[in-house]
């Protein structure tokens, strides 16, 4: 279908999330990476309610309520914001009480992509979606053996793919899924010119990648910047306790993304 009026008809805000992602065509592609990660992001977001494990539940959520901040999805991103900062309030009670409210909608967005994008949409009544697995994200190429390699790290695929299409042709792009796999891609590559960090993720987060930065006096070879959807002061100060750069709001525009990006790699002191 791909028919813009039927998302607008929807309620979805595509007026701004096209001035995020620059045009309908990389919205569209992003719209497909959103559905391959939807599934098994609910998933985790089920098992960690089922088993009121409220940390990795905020993680899930703060992941969902950012993406559907970028594709216009205002509802669900209004109400992944309130499970956020119960979950992070330690208030188990709310989740329980809200979240087949939650996944209701999430399902509503589902089933609108779907049919947008011309896919099957079928389901039975009561059915849990299975989840599908993301595709690994692929290691961009260069145009020319100078190119500078950036390492985005940032649980959402969303994120990396739309930095990764965007400055493919630019720059060599690395991208990691949490703390620990960036920490693994830093032991193996110290000629990255800028690291863009995510705070807010599962297994290891940001907090102990910069913590491990400092610790290795990693900081002077690999300048990094962070992005982040919290909108905490707090957590703003506790970064800047660290040498970094900068730090960029999510949702984020092309435009921003690429001055961000400029700005971490002309910090470094040769």
């Amino acid at each position: 279908m791909k028919d813009q009026n039927f998302l607008i008809e929807n309620g979805i805000d595509l007026q701004t999330s096209l001035e995020l992602f620059g045009d309908i065509e990389m919205y569209n592609e992003s719209l497909g990476d959103f559905m391959i990660e939807i599934d098994g992001k609910l998933a985790k977001l089920k098992n960690s309610k089922e088993i009121s494990d409220m940390d990795n539940y905020a993680v899930v959520v703060h992941s969902l309520k950012s993406d559907a901040k970028y594709f216009g999805f205002t509802n669900l991103a209004e109400m992944a914001f309130q499970h956020e900062v119960q979950s992070k309030a330690k208030n188990a009670l709310y989740v329980k009480d809200n979240y087949d409210a939650l996944i209701e909608e999430a399902n509503k967005i589902i089933d609108i992509v779907k049919e947008y994008l011309g896919r099957d949409t079928s389901t039975t009544e009561g059915e849990v979606r299975t989840p599908i697995e993301p595709a690994m994200p692929k290691e961009a190429q260069p145009t020319n053996d100078n190119s500078q390699t950036i390492l985005i790290v940032d649980d959402s695929d969303i994120i990396k793919n739309f930095i990764q299409k965007k400055f493919e042709t630019k720059y060599k792009v690395l991208t990691a899924a949490d703390g620990e796999e960036a920490i693994n891609e830093i032991k193996n590559n110290l000629n990255i010119a800028a690291m863009l960090l995510d705070l807010n993720m599962p297994n290891v987060n940001g907090f102990e990648v910069l913590d491990y930065m400092r610790s290795q006096d990693l900081f002077k070879h690999i300048p990094v910047s962070v992005i982040t959807g919290n909108d905490n002061k707090e957590i703003d100060d506790k970064a800047f306790e660290y040498p970094i750069v900068d730090i960029l709001k999510k949702p984020f525009s092309e435009g921003l993304i690429a001055n961000i990006i400029e700005k971490t790699i002309n910090s470094k002191h040769y």
